[in-house]
């Protein structure tokens, strides 16, 4: 079992712990595959540590990344800038399993048009029961979009080996114009929007087609050859 972090000490501890939980890891399994004492991955994780270049290679390897990303080199750049995989393939996903990877809530896109043509807004989410939920400004583009229809999209991309999913969900977004039902909504969030918590108008996308797909990579965690 892979355990929870403390708090860690900097960036770098968090980006450590966080792929390390990512692939289900224990800091024993971790210190193993590196060859070092489960306790200077505990001070890695938890303290502003700045290992040396050796370590942090085998480190990067132990955790099947880059020397790049567990330090933060790669954060402003855009997903997926690696190669492809060799014998990866395109799988769709059924509409059960597009629900289960959006998950209860997360970061999205949204795909909808404007006075001044089509416009594509990342923002984050909520799902309730086979809805999504989105807070918004009052004057922004998306509550502007109220009662037309719209595309939303979410992803995750997985750079240490080359693949990940897309799930696509289109369909008529409302307002939640009665009070008591927006408070209750805004109450269920898991957190405020990453762009600040005035935005209080409450928009519910309603899906009426829901598809998905997913990029195997056979040998991989999570994969096999199987359709």
């Amino acid at each position: 079992m892979a355990s929870a972090p403390h708090p860690a000490g900097g960036d770098l501890g968090r980006r450590i712990a966080a792929r390390r939980l990512q692939l289900g890891l224990s800091r024993q399994d971790v210190a193993l595959r590196a060859g070092a004492a489960p306790g200077y991955i505990e001070y890695v994780e938890e303290q502003s540590a700045t290992p040396g270049v050796g370590f942090m290679l085998r480190l990067a390897d132990a955790l099947e990344t880059t020397v790049q990303e567990l330090s933060g080199g790669a954060v402003d750049l855009p997903s997926g800038a690696g190669r492809g995989a060799r014998r990866a393939r395109m799988a769709e996903l059924d509409e059960a399993m597009c629900w289960t990877l959006l998950g209860d809530h997360g970061v999205g896109r949204i795909a909808l048009s404007s006075a001044d043509g089509p416009v594509l807004l990342p923002l984050n989410y909520q799902v309730s029961e086979g809805e999504v939920v989105f807070g918004t400004a009052e004057d922004s583009p998306l509550a502007n979009a109220a009662d037309t229809e719209i595309a939303f999209e979410a992803d995750h991309i997985d750079d240490a080996f080359s693949k990940g999913w897309s799930v696509l969900l289109v369909g008529t977004v409302h307002a939640v114009t009665d009070e008591e039902a927006a408070r209750r909504l805004r109450e269920a969030a898991y957190a405020t929007p990453w762009a600040g918590p005035e935005r209080r108008h409450v928009m519910v996308l309603v899906p009426r087609r829901i598809t998905g797909r997913r990029i195997v990579v056979p040998d991989t965690p999570g994969d096999t050859e199987e359709p």
